[in-house]
């Protein structure tokens, strides 16, 4: 059976932001998202990654640039979208209550249980308190 994996934001963001000749994370995002194109093993987001991309970007750069990452994440090829239903966001409450991390954590997290994920895949080291996911750095 395939590995399937959980992919943070944070995975795809690092390459946009840091230059990977210089920046070690951003260079083992950069290989493991060609390793999700390649379809080594499944790779699920959240629908949410799309706003985080989008926001983090218009911050960090402009509207322009977000709008055109936006849409080259969204035909990212061999990566499978999460929706966030209601059913996800009363997983996430329940995060929220047992954990402290942050509301699109806790969203990603129960996104994450309910795609019964092998891991996931993130430099944010906030969701290695959460006792039924283990997270890793991209590999």
């Amino acid at each position: 059976m395939m590995e399937k994996y959980y992919i943070d934001s944070n995975v795809f963001l690092n390459p946009i932001l840091y230059d990977s000749d210089i920046n070690p994370e951003s260079q083992l995002a950069k290989e493991f998202l060609q390793r999700v194109i390649q379809k080594e093993f499944k790779a699920i987001t959240a629908t949410l990654t799309w706003d985080e991309i989008v926001w983090v970007i218009s911050k960090s750069y402009n509207r322009d640039m977000a709008n055109e990452k936006g849409k080259e994440f969204l035909i990212f090829p061999s990566l499978k979208f999460c929706p966030i239903t209601l059913e996800i966001l009363h997983e996430a409450q329940k995060f929220l209550s047992k954990y402290e991390i942050a509301p699109r954590d806790a969203i990603h997290a129960a996104c994450a249980i309910h795609e019964k994920v092998t891991a996931i895949i993130s430099f944010d080291d906030d969701f290695d308190v959460i006792k039924n996911i283990k997270r890793i750095a991209p590999f």
